[in-house]
């Protein structure tokens, strides 16, 4: 290939990168020519000028590589096993690059580039091919930034979830939407961002930020499925990547009230449409930046000529059109092309098209149910039915393939299965006309209808996914159905919002209906503390003329409203009759309701609750009833002491019911259980082995932070108290290598080094001391580790370092280790003076020695004794003889302190340093200090806390 041909060739495949970077490239010379003629599947081109040097992968399979960062190394992987010839590459690396290798992978072969210290790299993809712009020095701020201000960017992050607030110094525009598997942030002002404090990002992997005339963004690599999330105070943006999901609203997409083939969106605060190049896709989109407050796009919305994405501030357009024109005007936002866009609204066919006679007609709200709706005629339910659905059939089958066709008749049987309850059929139709016309999503009323079907059938979140829509933001029905669905959920503010936002359109449902919302309604009155609203929402449910069954809920309520207000022996007798009812959905919360009070009056005994709560826990599930039956079965066990039991029964919801706000509270309690028994004292009583079974058993409940550790350290403790030393150091050692960071991790290190020495493994301690080693440690924990360290390479006999480690160090710990190795070397005297000089003045003391003093007196004679030192001996002698006859170790005390005169015979004196060990003071010592350190020598916590049960919240009824 000629050097000016190849040149034509890289430079055309830059245009994407140049348009995001705003780079201007030099003319590229040929650096080399990897084997692979064009047709091949993997094509490497390299150039290179006095900027920057080029890297292609092109081919059928080299054009879709993929390119990830890891440090410093340019993964980019090649979907073959046959491995590219990169020889040349490797015998002359582009300047920036220090070295290339290959290594294979699973169904493929990877190409490392390892950057030299401050290369930089871009890539992108353009012309069929994946490029890498390799940089000696990181390339400059993109063009703008230079003279802007910059911005502060801090990120909080978690395993499941990242926030990044942007410090701007003054109120600025923004658009946060996810495109793909990134979100992107962009603003209205030109700035740099300063990523110094956004290092931890959580389920993100990377960050990197592009600038340009009077705009600057950021593209965050996060993967599919995270929620996105943006709110600002003042001039601070937040946008938050993961978490639960939330409901954006505010944005309002229509045509143009002026007939032009047009988009409008409604965005308060609207300022500029900035254009964007997708470094990887290489495509072109706009993103729409607004002033706070938040505000987005909860939909997603699709033309032929452009599609609009769901943002959670602002908007995002994408288009495959070069003329596509955005307008930001105060709070409009216009979409338009110079021929007028290409729409056909979904209900224009409705306008001209009829059911026939007598169908159900539209109600006025998007998620209005008309009691008309359920009326069957004459002839019954089966003709109407059979009469509606032929109609539909025949619309769908002249339909066709046509998404403009006329949609009345299928609406008609919609309409009739919702009004007459039949939710699921319902759910069937209005998925059917979608699937036929797809862009029937935008349409008021099917978005409401569906809404309403699925939540009539407990679908809740399907029915918030379709009153999330802009089409039915406002809809004061949808308003009602957000409020029951807000109540069957336990969000009890919400649901009190909802339905006053929606009170005026309530009495328009069939009285099924009324009585029901009017439950749900008086729940959250009740729940949030209102009872005289509670009170009156009740009598309106029970002054609708519904069959008994349906009056059943509003029972329940009615019975913890008088639980509430005191009234014990009518709330159980409310209870007692709905819990004989023949309907599970209400019948399980009374009969909860009965136990709880019956356990509050000291009518019912633990283990009889315990066994109807076990029955109650199975017989309905999925639902708040459930978490509430869970939460007092925990409970009742754990008054009983019945700590497994409990802790299996509160972890039993699992991931089934996480996500109704109920269970913030079982988690709770579940934490407050593990805390009872593992920080509090609660599974003292439980012998070590049996503690340590439950801790492995439900360890995943084990706290993040100090408390998580304070819980290991003490169950460690109990452990090193019974000697199971083993166990303890594998406790610890998880907490040192998963866990701590900085000094908390050195301070559990030296515990774990301290059990290792007591089950005399001197170089398991070792390494724990060394692999912990931190700088800016307190004094103590310095001389504490010291002195273990010693101790350890003593016990591996390396004395003289062990010396050499101690130095000039005085404290009682490192006299001790001092002293071994002393006694260890055969240095008898430097060793018992040491031992002497330990007991300090205890001779002046009366009082038995302790099993510790007598091991050091011993030595100390001995010491004396072997080195020939009689005055010393004499000295020891004359002070501690008093002591001999009060001795546990009596006789070798007196032959200890006679010397080797009174030796009976040489064997004997040496077998005195035998029961003179003072390694098994030190252990005694080491627990004590565990001891000390854990709180194990304060009062345990009761083990058997009796938590009142009366205090327990009530179970709402079933949905």
């Amino acid at each position: 290939m000629s050097g000016a041909r190849s040149t034509k060739r890289i430079l055309k495949s830059t245009v994407a990168a140049a348009a995001a970077g705003a780079v201007a490239f030099a003319p590229l010379a040929p650096l080399a020519q990897e084997s692979g003629a064009a047709l091949d599947p993997v094509t490497i081109r390299v150039g290179a000028n006095d900027a920057f040097t080029r890297v292609e992968f092109a081919g059928v399979i080299g054009a879709r590589s993929q390119v990830r960062r890891e440090g410093r190394d340019v993964v980019v992987r090649i979907g073959t096993t046959a491995a590219p010839d990169v020889s040349r590459l490797r015998v002359d690396p582009p300047p920036g690059v220090e070295r290339v290798e290959t290594r294979a992978v699973r169904g493929g072969t990877e190409l490392v580039l390892t950057l030299a210290e401050g290369a930089g790299i871009r890539n992108g993809v353009a012309d069929g091919a994946v490029w890498l712009n390799l940089y000696a020095q990181a390339p400059a701020a993109p063009a703008g930034a230079a003279s802007a201000v910059t911005v502060p960017v801090i990120s909080r992050a978690t395993p499941d979830k990242v926030t990044l607030e942007f410090r701007w110094d003054q109120p600025v525009g923004a658009a946060v939407f996810r495109r793909g598997e990134a979100v992107w942030v962009v603003f209205d002002h030109a700035a740099r961002l300063d990523l110094a404090g956004a290092d931890a990002l959580g389920p993100a992997s990377s960050a990197h930020w592009s600038g340009g005339p009077g705009h600057v963004a950021l593209r965050i690599a996060a993967p599919v499925g995270l929620a996105v999330s943006a709110e600002a105070r003042g001039p601070v943006w937040s946008v938050t990547i993961g978490g639960p999901a939330t409901a954006v609203e505010g944005v309002v997409i229509e045509r143009d009230e002026g007939g032009k083939p047009a988009l409008v969106a409604r965005m308060a605060g609207a300022t500029k449409a900035v254009w964007l190049t997708d470094p990887l896709a290489g495509d072109r989109f706009a993103a729409v930046t607004a002033l706070a407050p938040g505000k987005g796009f909860g939909d997603r919305r699709r033309t032929v000529d452009m599609a609009l994405l769901p943002t959670a501030q602002g908007l995002a357009v994408e288009t495959p059109v070069p003329d596509l024109s955005i307008r930001a005007e105060g709070d409009l936002v216009t979409l338009e092309r110079p021929g007028g866009l290409i729409l056909s609204p979904p209900s224009a066919a409705l306008e001209s098209a009829s059911a026939g006679p007598g169908a159900p007609r539209k109600a006025r709200h998007a998620g209005l149910i008309l009691p008309e709706w359920a009326d069957a005629g004459h002839a019954g339910f089966a003709a109407r039915h059979r009469e509606l659905q032929d109609a539909a059939a025949e619309e769908a089958v002249a339909a066709g393939e046509d998404p403009r066709a006329p949609v009345e008749a299928r609406l008609a049987l919609a309409r009739f299965l919702a009004g007459s309850g039949l939710g699921y059929e319902a759910v069937g139709v209005l998925n059917a006309i979608v699937a036929q016309a797809p862009g029937m999503t935008g349409e008021p009323e099917l978005r409401g209808l569906r809404g309403a079907a699925r939540a009539s059938i407990g679908r809740f979140d399907e029915a918030q996914a379709d009153f999330a829509s802009a089409a039915v933001a406002g809809d004061p029905a949808v308003a009602v159905w957000r409020g029951y669905i807000a109540a069957r959920q336990g969000d009890w503010t919400g649901a009190r919002q909802a339905f006053g936002a929606g009170a005026r359109v309530v009495d328009d449902f069939p009285s099924v209906w009324r009585a029901r919302f009017g439950a749900a309604h008086a729940e959250a009155a009740l729940e949030s503390g209102d009872f005289p609203a509670a009170r009156a929402l009740l009598a309106y449910a029970f002054s609708q003329d519904v069959p008994a069954a349906e009056q059943l809920a509003a029972r329940l309520v009615q019975a913890r409203l008088f639980e509430k207000e005191g009234v014990m022996d009518r709330a159980l007798a409310v209870y007692t009759a709905v819990g004989r009812a023949p309907l599970e959905k209400v019948a399980v919360p009374a009969r909860l309701g009965v136990v709880r009070l019956s356990l509050g009056k000291g009518t019912m005994k633990p283990d009889a609750a315990a066994k109807e709560l076990e029955a109650l826990r199975w017989r309905w599930r999925g639902d708040a009833v459930e978490l509430a039956v869970i939460r007092e079965l925990g409970r009742l066990y754990l008054s009983q002491g019945l700590y497994r039991e409990a802790l299996t029964a509160l972890k039993g919801a699992g991931w089934r019911l996480s996500r109704l706000p109920a269970a913030t509270e079982l988690s709770a309690d579940l934490s407050a259980a593990f805390r009872m028994l593992f920080l509090e004292g609660g599974a003292d009583g439980l012998q070590p082995v049996q503690a340590l079974g439950l801790f492995y058993d439900f360890r995943d409940l084990t706290p993040i932070g100090a408390d998580g550790d304070e819980m290991v350290r003490r169950l460690a403790r109990r452990l090193v108290d019974v000697d199971l030393l083993d166990q303890a150091a594998e406790l610890l050692k998880h907490q040192v290598d998963e866990r701590l960071e900085g000094v908390a991790r050195a301070q559990v290190a030296t515990d774990l080094a301290r059990v290792y020495l007591m089950d005399r493994q001197p170089e398991a301690a070792l390494q724990a001391i060394w692999s912990s080693r931190t700088t800016l440690l307190p004094s103590a924990l310095n001389a504490e580790r010291r002195a273990l360290e010693a101790r350890a390479l003593a016990g591996l006999g390396r004395y003289d370092h062990a010396l050499e480690l101690l130095g000039a160090d005085a404290s009682p710990e490192a006299r001790d280790v001092r002293a071994e190795v002393y006694w260890k070397q055969e240095k008898w005297g430097e060793a018992a003076a040491l031992y002497e000089a330990r007991l300090g003045e205890r001779h002046a003391s009366p009082g038995a020695l302790s099993p510790d003093e007598e091991a050091r007196l011993i030595r100390a004679g001995v010491g004396y004794s072997l080195a020939g030192d009689a005055g010393a001996l004499a000295r020891l002698s004359a002070r501690y003889r008093p002591f001999v006859d009060g001795a546990r170790s009596k006789t070798a005390l007196s032959i200890a302190l006679a010397g080797m005169d009174g030796a009976g015979s040489p064997t004997d004196f040496a077998a005195l340093t035998v029961s003179a060990d003072t390694f098994a003071g030190w252990v005694r010592e080491m627990k004590d200090e565990l001891r000390r350190k854990t709180g194990g020598d304060r009062p345990a916590a009761p083990a058997r806390p009796q938590a009142p049960a009366a205090a327990a919240p009530a179970a709402r009824p079933a949905a």
